[in-house]
């Protein structure tokens, strides 16, 4: 069953990757206090979260700050080495936090799975937006297959 609005964000542990290497970093300090704004690609370097996902979040960190946005999370079944890379690649910055869900538990924990083998990707998460605020969530836009319109920035941001 996938998360919708009104439920608490799922206990996991993600890495970030910071100045001393490959961090931990639990749900609960990602999620537990203020308004996040989560998105999910079903993976680093693809072309349209590398062309449009991505991007859009960074052009649009300024303007999801000011409506109160504490926190915007990148969420990728990857390895947090190629997060890391694919932030840097797209000059996030300290804008965005780009967290690997390396094995997809937090992924499968929403309901959000996404089988790619027949693209020869494994299993990933699906493209989706998710608006949490002290750790529950407010609201969830799971796109449609092979589509890119209500997990975008720009849309996010009409929703706050």
């Amino acid at each position: 069953m996938s998360i919708k609005a009104g439920d608490k964000v799922p206990s996991a542990t993600l890495k970030v990757m910071t100045a001393d290497g490959p961090s931990n970093v639990t749900t609960a300090e990602l999620f537990g206090s203020g308004k996040v704004v989560t998105f999910s690609v079903p993976g680093a370097f693809t072309p349209t979260c590398s062309a449009r996902h991505l991007p859009g979040f960074v052009e649009q960190a300024a303007a999801l700050t000011a409506r109160g946005v504490d926190r915007i999370v990148c969420i990728a079944v990857n390895d947090v080495f190629v997060m890391s890379a694919w932030g840097k690649s797209a000059n996030v910055g300290d804008r965005i936090v780009m967290a690997a869900d390396g094995n997809g538990e937090f992924t499968r924990a929403l309901g959000m799975e996404l089988d790619a083998t027949g693209f020869g990707m494994g299993q990933r998460g699906k493209r989706f937006a998710m608006i949490t605020q002290d750790g529950v969530v407010k609201a969830v836009h799971v796109e449609a297959p092979g589509e890119f319109k209500v997990s975008s920035a720009e849309y996010v941001l009409s929703q706050l």
